[in-house]
C-alpha cells in the first residue's frame, strides 16, 4: 500500500505576525526608530499647528467683524483723517442722516490743540495724541465699548471733560480712571471720565482725547466743520449708500470726499494672514519630505543589517510577498508613530497660543485627519523601495552574506 500524500499549505504571515514582527525592529533599535520619527512629527505638528492657527484666526477676525458689523462706511475730506485743505461743510451730518438706509450718522472734528499730561510734560513727549470733538452718538455708531469710567452724556459734553482712546491713555499713563484726573488739552484742564476699549474699525480714535462738542465750541477757537463722519446703513443697501455719499455730502466738490468700508481692512489683514499661512504650510510640507527621506533611509539601512535575518526567513519558507510586508510594515509604523506625536504636538501648540491670544481654539478635522493619513503615505513611499529590495535578495545571497 503506497504512502498517501499530503499537499503542503502554504506558509502564513498573519496580520497580528507582520505587526509583531516590524515592531521588534523598534524595539531593539530605539533610538534610531525615536530619531526617524522625530522628522515626521515635526511636519506633521508643522502643518496641523498652521491650519490650526490661522483657521483660529480667521475664526476670531469673522467673530470681531461681526461684532463690529460690516455696514459702516467712513465718510471724509480728500487727503486723510485731519489731513489735507478740504472740510465737509457743517451741514454734512443733516444731509447725510436723510438718506433713506441710513441708520446712524456721528462725526468727529478734528481739533489742532496739543494734548499733554501736565504742564511739566513737553509737548513731544506725548505726540501724536488728537484731540477731538464729537457727537454723543459717536459709541453707538461704533459699536464701542468703555474700558472704564463712562461715556459722554449731555452734562459732561458741555464741561472740561475727557474720554481718552486706549493707545492715549496709555501714553498718558492713565491706567485708571479716578476722581480729579485730569490733563491738558490746548492749554486748559480737562478732567478724565472714561477710557475706551480699542476700536478696530477706527484706530484713530484709540489715537484721540475726546471732547464734547459744546465744551469744544466755548473753550476753543476752532471751527467746528466735520472731519470725519461714521454711517451705519442697511447692510443690504450698503454699496447704493456708499455710492451717493460724495455727492450728498458737497455737492459742488464731490470728487474731494474719500468713502470707505473700515471692515475691507480687516478682510484685507484675513487675506494677509493666509498668504503667511501658505507660507509656513509650504515649509510645512518640505519638512514632511525631509522625515520621510529620513524614514527611507533608515528602512535601506535595515535591510542591509539585516540581510542575514532576511536569508534565513527566506529559508524558512517566507516568501517574497511576505518579506516586503515586514518591511513595508516597519516604515508604516515608524510614520504611524511620527503622525500621531506630531498631530498631538501641532494640535497642543494650536491650544496653547490660540488660549494665550484670547481666540476661540479650531482645530479642523480635515487638518488632523488628513495630517495623519499623509503620513502613511510618506511611510508607504518611504518604504516601498527598501521594501521591494528587501523581497528580492535570495536566501543564498543573504545567507551568504551574513
Amino acid at each position: 500500500m503506497s504512502p498517501v500524500k499530503r499537499a503542503v499549505s502554504p506558509s502564513k504571515f498573519r496580520l497580528g505576525d507582520v505587526l509583531s514582527v516590524a515592531g521588534s525592529g523598534f524595539r531593539t533599535r530605539k533610538m534610531r526608530t525615536a530619531l526617524s520619527a522625530l522628522g515626521i512629527t515635526i511636519g506633521i505638528a508643522a502643518l496641523v499647528s498652521i491650519l490650526g492657527l490661522s483657521e483660529s484666526s480667521r475664526a476670531e477676525l469673522k467673530a470681531q467683524i461681526a461684532a463690529l458689523g460690516t455696514n459702516l462706511l467712513t465718510l471724509e475730506p480728500g487727503g486723510g483723517f485731519g489731513g489735507g485743505d478740504g472740510v465737509l461743510p457743517a451741514e454734512t451730518v443733516g444731509k447725510v442722516a436723510r438718506i433713506g438706509p441710513v441708520e446712524q450718522v456721528a462725526d468727529a472734528i478734528s481739533l489742532d490743540l496739543a494734548v499733554l499730561r501736565n504742564d511739566f510734560v513737553n509737548e513731544n513727549e506725548t505726540g501724536g495724541i488728537a484731540a477731538l470733538a464729537v457727537d454723543l452718538d459717536l459709541l453707538d455708531t461704533l459699536n464701542g465699548n468703555i474700558a472704564a469710567g463712562r461715556w459722554h452724556d449731555q452734562a459732561s459734553a458741555a464741561v472740561p471733560t475727557v474720554v481718552l482712546g486706549a493707545v492715549s491713555a496709555e501714553r498718558l499713563g492713565v491706567e485708571q480712571v479716578s476722581q480729579g484726573m485730569q490733563i491738558l488739552i490746548g492749554g486748559s484742564w480737562f478732567s478724565v471720565i472714561g477710557v475706551l476699549e480699542p476700536f478696530p474699525l477706527a484706530p484713530d480714535l484709540d489715537r484721540s482725547a475726546i471732547v464734547g462738542k459744546p465744551i469744544a465750541a466755548t473753550e476753543f477757537d476752532n471751527e467746528l466743520n466735520p472731519s470725519v463722519l461714521y454711517i451705519r446703513t442697511a447692510p443690504d443697501q450698503l454699496d447704493q449708500v456708499r455710492s451717493v455719499l460724495p455727492s450728498t455730502a458737497d455737492p459742488e466738490s464731490p470728487e474731494e470726499v474719500d468713502v470707505s468700508r473700515p471692515s475691507e481692512l480687516l478682510t484685507a489683514e484675513e487675506e494677509i494672514e493666509d498668504t503667511t499661512a501658505r507660507l509656513f504650510l509650504g515649509l510645512g510640507v518640505v519638512s514632511l519630505l525631509v522625515g520621510g527621506i529620513g524614514i527611507a533611509n533608515v528602512m535601506v539601512i535595515a535591510v542591509i543589517e539585516r540581510r542575514n535575518e532576511i536569508g534565513l526567513r527566506r529559508a524558512l519558507g517566507a516568501t517574497r510577498s511576505h518579506v516586503m510586508r515586514q518591511f513595508l510594515a516597519e516604515s508604516l509604523l515608524l510614520s504611524a508613530l511620527g503622525g500621531l506625536c506630531g498631530v498631538g504636538l501641532g494640535a497642543a501648540v494650536t491650544a496653547v497660543y490660540a488660549s494665550s491670544q484670547g481666540w476661540q481654539i479650531v482645530l479642523p478635522p480635515a487638518a488632523m485627519v488628513g495630517g495623519f493619513f499623509a503620513a502613511l503615505a510618506i511611510g508607504v513611499g518611504a518604504g516601498l523601495y527598501p521594501a521591494m529590495r528587501a523581497a528580492r535578495l535570495a536566501p543564498t545571497e543573504a545567507l551568504r552574506a551574513a
